[in-house]
């Protein structure tokens, strides 16, 4: 069997220096690359990883990719190495899963079915959470990119029967697997099963329930044009080197002994993308390509207290955002089924007073940029935003904050939904005050009855 190489990132090497970029101008020309005679030494490790495509430029390779210094080595491993909680439903047990090993077995019997699997990496929040600056960046589920050829139909049923049959491996000891089956697999751990073939080609399976903990998404790609929404989330982590280290080292990595692990940026520029991540920038390229849920993303940076990079394309982003939005969801109950799935995933658990101010951010976007829809199509989105605006403020805000209103606000009837006045954002030290300083025996409403003897009229 013939051996495999090992390279491992001497102390001397240049490893990617994240406080460098993110105190530095994008534009300065700094190379964090090059080595003491100014060389950039760069394009010769990118090329021993073949991580560079054929039909990328020379520039293009330099400003994409940089190598990972030992403090987002060391985050990789943690993110790897740390057992995941994958549940079934029913009676089927919890699988306590590395992604290492995850990886392994899937891309083994991917090559054992002639599969071939050109490279693997951690994408989405995970990615973003090794390469920041601060280690408590938060992410909700792990993303992982396997490149492999999908060209017939044939190809995406051993992706799916490759990822299935693997769930069976990491089943806990004692379990019986003679009756099951790659069918009860995917029903017990599976909760979601993409599919394209038309243009891009690509397979996503998510396993585990958002109910219960995060998920591991695998997603298998042959094509695809449009693989992030904004430079934040651009980041990928090719993981081959990482895994042959594992393999081969038999020790854990050290500041003096660790892989050589390259990081790409498919927004095009890696520092920039960095530099956008480290000071809470939103910035994209080509906004017209960004498929519908790229708005309910845009919101949700701005929630989070980031800011566009360029305030002059602000209003050209966000009407292309809208358009196309309303594009991929068309009719009110497809909105609402899409806005309501985003919540759950992205803000499961979070305080209600955060969820309310995303769809007030939601309501003013739409309302200011949305040039392609009729005047009353328009108003049954806003209405739909302020629908649930309202059970978020007064279901969950009113028990901490303020008491609860006798009378809802009077509610106006359009087609297919219901339209409530808008609701003033109310601060928490402001709402507590108004409690304290009223009767305990009056009514919210300030109509001053009574709230034990009368009703509000």
């Amino acid at each position: 069997m013939a051996s495999k190489h090992l390279e491992v990132a001497a102390p001397y090497e240049p490893a990617f220096d994240l406080e460098s970029v993110a105190d530095s101008d994008s534009d300065s020309g700094v190379d964090l690359f090059a080595d003491d005679d100014g060389k950039s030494s760069f394009s010769d490790r990118s090329k021993t990883h073949s991580v560079s495509p054929s039909r990328l430029t020379e520039v293009e390779s330099e400003t994409r990719f940089a190598v990972l210094s030992y403090e987002q080595v060391k985050r990789l491993n943690d993110v790897l190495t740390e057992p995941m909680a994958v549940y079934g439903r029913g009676n089927f047990p919890i699988l306590d899963i590395k992604l290492c090993d995850l990886i392994r077995v899937v891309r083994s019997k991917l090559e054992a079915d002639s599969v071939t699997v050109r490279d693997v990496r951690l994408n989405g929040g995970a990615a973003s959470h090794v390469l920041a600056s601060e280690t408590a960046l938060p992410y909700n589920d792990t993303d992982l990119i396997f490149n492999v050829e999908l060209s017939s139909g044939r190809a995406y049923d051993r992706v799916k029967f490759a990822t299935l049959s693997a769930l069976l491996d990491f089943l806990p000891e004692g379990v019986s697997k003679n009756r099951m089956s790659t069918c009860s697999i995917k029903e017990a751990y599976v909760s979601k099963m993409i599919k394209v073939t038309e243009g891009d080609r690509w397979s996503l399976i998510s396993l585990g329930s958002k109910s219960q903990g995060k998920n591991v998404e695998l997603k298998f790609v042959d094509t695809m044009k449009r693989q992030f929404e904004f430079s934040v989330d651009s980041f990928q982590i090719v993981l081959d080197s990482f895994l042959v280290f594992q393999e081969c080292a038999h020790m854990p990595i050290s500041e003096s002994f660790y892989p050589t692990v390259i990081g790409d940026s498919v927004y095009g520029d890696i520092r920039e993308a960095l530099l956008h991540l480290h000071k809470r920038l939103i910035a994209t390229r080509a906004p017209e390509e960004i498929r519908g849920g790229g708005l309910l993303k845009y919101c949700n940076l701005l929630v989070q207290d980031y800011r566009p990079a360029s305030p002059k394309e602000l209003k050209q982003m966000e009407r292309y955002m809208c358009s196309r939005f309303f594009i991929d969801f068309s009719d009110i109950m497809q909105q609402k089924n899409k806005l309501e799935t985003y919540l759950w995933n992205h803000f499961r658990g979070s305080d209600p007073a955060l969820v309310y101010d995303y769809l007030m951010i939601l309501y003013t976007v739409v309302d200011e940029s949305t040039v392609c829809l009729m005047g009353h199509e328009r108003r049954q989105t806003l209405s739909l935003i302020e629908e649930l605006g309202y059970s978020i403020y007064y279901g969950d805000l009113n028990r901490v904050f303020v008491p609860q209103p006798c009378v809802p606000p009077q509610a106006y009837y359009y087609p297919q939904s219901y339209y409530y006045p808008a609701i003033p954002s109310l601060a928490p030290a402001k709402a507590q005050k108004e409690v304290e300083s009223q009767d305990p025996t009056s009514c919210s409403c300030q109509c001053h009855n009574s709230c034990k003897t009368q009703q509000c009229s």
